[in-house]
């Protein structure tokens, strides 16, 4: 970016657009059911008024920082579009209705509580969806947990640890694709710097969850809605068979021999679009038009239908526009300043990497907390310190994993999150009720910290520069 033609803004004039993006917000979500689409928009002008105004920029270069902070995004904008084909030819080619057919029959009397967490695990990772594994498959367990005489918030919070631990590490996911987007880094190397905190930390959760269920498991199991999934979906497809699952084995080899993402998730939309010829019998229009507009379930079973009438290019737009407007905001908070001074305010108390990552975390839940929208706390707390961490050459996917450890996992947590908000809606459970109970989203943050603490899988520009982003190798200095 060019040099700043006006004045650094200082705390209070920082807090402006941000306090406006607070107000915008609320009065839109929570008043009247708004997407933060237009609060976004309105931010932007708030903060654009300040800096022409106040701080003496010119519009002109204002528009040009905009426009290099979305181009700073277009490799995981480009993604989250690919993905919608990709989703859209693995349902028609049966790819994901397989992976969810299998995973249904995990389901076991003597250990719900674990097999609940594993199934919506399989779903969310098939699908890329926390929301749509709990508005289907955690609808159907919810039902099956409470004929055992589970506690409720107990049945929720395990449907929400699984659907989360999908929704965190799936390539398919918005938010998988956000996180190192904003922090400066690829998919593939986000993902797997994620697994070193999220695996454990699901592992402590099976384990908590098995002794809790214990009491559980002497009791009969009505499966009558899962099985009704599972039969509905063999007869919608000519074969479920396992041989379909070669399609995400192929991704994650793509991904284990570091082909880049965009080509690695192309491949895997081109294996789905012969599946869905070859396998399933589809005709080409039938097949584009479920990786345009997306695939649309007609079997009668409302749970199937809604499970797999998603995907497709055109339904990645809202995700898509959302993006490039808080990155227009962010464009202008970061070139004027905004967010360097309140980054630097916040990080003053921050020493060393622990400290540094910790207030991204706490960052992150505060933007959850006041914006009501887990996007956002990816998206605003990336930008504010993706500068920092290299100034002090932490490696940029040490910020992702932190913005999805913080930012995507407390989300369902605050009650007045849109997260929340839905999890509600579909579930009929508050989050006061089932927040105790949703296990991975609560320890693996603190699992994260305690590796950091430990020192363990710290990583540095200097060790990693390849897999670094926007980032000059002589613009990144050692910790202190």
């Amino acid at each position: 970016m060019n040099e700043r033609s006006g004045r650094k803004a200082t705390l209070l004039e920082a807090m402006i657009p941000i306090t406006a993006l607070m107000l915008f917000l609320g009065v839109g979500i929570f008043m009247y059911g708004a997407s933060p689409h237009v609060p976004l928009v309105g931010a932007t002008a708030v903060a654009g008024i300040v800096a022409v105004y106040r701080l003496g920029f010119k519009w002109k270069d204002l528009e040009t920082s905009m426009f290099d902070s979305i181009k700073m995004a277009m490799q995981a904008i480009l993604i989250i579009m690919i993905i919608g084909i990709l989703i859209g030819t693995w349902i028609v080619s049966g790819v994901v209705p397989c992976m969810i057919y299998w995973g249904l029959k995990i389901l076991s009397p003597n250990i719900f509580l674990v097999a609940a967490v594993l199934v919506c695990c399989v779903v969310s990772l098939a699908t890329g969806s926390s929301w749509s594994t709990m508005g289907t498959v955690g609808v159907a367990l919810l039902g099956i947990g409470q004929s055992l005489g589970i506690p409720i918030g107990l049945v929720v919070g395990s449907i929400i640890s699984g659907a989360y631990f999908g929704d965190k590490l799936s390539p398919l996911s918005e938010t998988t694709n956000l996180a190192p987007a904003m922090a400066g880094t690829d998919l593939f190397t986000h993902i797997k710097y994620m697994l070193y905190s999220t695996i454990p930390s699901l592992i402590i959760c099976l384990v908590i969850y098995g002794i809790m269920g214990m009491k559980y498991s002497g009791q009969a199991l009505d499966v009558s809605q899962i099985e009704l999934i599972r039969s509905t979906l063999a007869s919608a497809f000519n074969t479920l068979s396992p041989v379909l699952l070669l399609a995400p084995v192929i991704v994650i080899g793509l991904v284990i021999f570091k082909v880049p993402a965009i080509p690695g998730l192309i491949v895997g939309a081109v294996t789905g679009i012969l599946f869905a010829v070859f396998l399933q019998g589809q005709s080409m229009g039938v097949i584009l038009e479920a990786a345009q507009n997306g695939y649309v379930s007609q079997t009668g079973v409302a749970l199937v239908d809604e499970l797999l009438s998603k995907g497709g290019l055109m339904n990645m737009m809202s995700t898509v526009s959302m993006t490039i407007c808080a990155l227009s905001l962010g464009g202008i908070l970061e070139r004027t300043g905004m967010l360097e001074v309140i980054a630097s305010s916040l990080l003053r108390f921050a020493k060393g990497i622990f400290g540094t990552v910790l207030c991204t975390m706490v960052t992150c839940v505060f933007t959850n907390v006041i914006a009501g929208e887990q996007y956002l706390s990816l998206v605003i707390p990336g930008r504010m310190y993706s500068k920092e961490y290299k100034k002090r050459g932490i490696h940029p996917k040490m910020l992702s994993r932190a913005l999805e450890d913080s930012g995507t996992l407390s989300s369902p947590l605050v009650p007045w999150n849109t997260c929340g908000a839905y999890i509600a809606g579909t579930l009929g459970v508050s989050a006061f009720v089932y927040a105790p109970y949703a296990l991975l989203n609560i320890i693996n943050p603190i699992v994260s910290l305690i590796l950091i603490a430990c020192k363990i899988k710290i990583a540095k520009i200097e060790d990693e520069p390849e897999t670094c982003l926007n980032i000059k190798d002589d613009e990144a200095i050692n910790l202190v």
